[in-house]
């Protein structure tokens, strides 16, 4: 590479990450439209892959849709989204009895195995369960995780259009990465911030792990667990967020059975 084009480089990555650093200080080499456009291939490869992702029917079972809806349009009203109105925050059922685990990409594509609809109790817990999840697509998460194991050298020749190939791989490799305990940490406390302004308990979230611990989780590891590390202060960390924030506690009273009843 000649000088002059190493240096404009160097100052195209300089000038990129300096202004995509995100509230916290980190750098994001990624562009909004990027997120999207990374998470709609996501979705495509999971519609394309019906044996690995059974996506329920909306026509078959619409009220177990319009129910899940507004779970997430109360956490999205909330108003501490920062991407509220930039992701799609497209919802869809994965048909598994036998996985306890939900995920969302980058662009706010937000996937709820069947399993964990049932193994929860109430609407509060899977309304943390989901707040959290939307955190690690609003925070960004992914970013984290991708330059952990791509690399940056990688990941911006990705972005600059130099490597196409990649993308397509890093679009399927993002179902498989793992957040790290910072990016955990902050989603599990944005949870708590989301559904501070709900109807629900804002430490919902804790609920789940708390029956996780309470049942051993059954003698294996929840495929929630296996993509998400669980620290042992993880509940102790989410119940003194919401009494910082003194936010409510309460169980919200809304009838979860109606939601599990309306699965096949």
């Amino acid at each position: 590479m000649k000088p002059i084009y190493h240096f404009a480089f160097l100052l195209l990555i300089f000038v990129g990450f300096n202004s995509c650093k995100n509230k916290d200080g980190g750098v994001n080499i990624f562009s909004i439209d990027d997120d999207k456009k990374l998470g709609l291939q996501v979705s495509q490869q999971i519609a394309a892959d019906p044996a690995t992702y059974p996506i329920l029917s909306e026509a078959d079972y619409p009220q177990s849709y319009t129910y899940l809806r507004a779970i997430r349009d109360r956490i999205l009203n909330s108003g501490k989204l920062n991407h509220k109105d930039d992701f799609v925050w497209d919802v869809k059922i994965i048909r598994s009895d036998t996985t306890l685990n939900a995920f969302c990409t980058p662009g706010g594509y937000i996937y709820v195995y069947s399993g964990i609809i049932k193994y929860l109790d109430t609407e509060d817990e899977l309304a943390g369960v989901m707040g959290h999840e939307m955190a690690h697509a609003d925070r960004r998460h992914s970013t984290d995780a991708m330059t952990e194991q791509y690399g940056i050298q990688t990941l911006v020749a990705i972005v600059l259009g130099k490597n196409q190939n990649a993308l397509a791989s890093l679009a399927t490799n993002l179902l498989e990465l793992k957040y790290s305990r910072k990016n955990e940490a902050e989603a599990d406390e944005y949870s708590v911030i989301y559904l501070s302004a709900t109807p629900y308990q804002c430490n919902g979230a804790a609920g789940f792990f708390e029956k996780l611990t309470a049942s051993g989780s059954s003698g294996n590891t929840p495929e929630f667990l296996s993509t998400h590390p669980n620290p042992d202060n993880r509940i102790q960390a989410i119940n003194d967020k919401a009494a910082s924030i003194g936010c409510n506690t309460s169980p919200s009273g809304f009838n979860y059975n109606d939601f599990k009843n309306s699965l096949p």
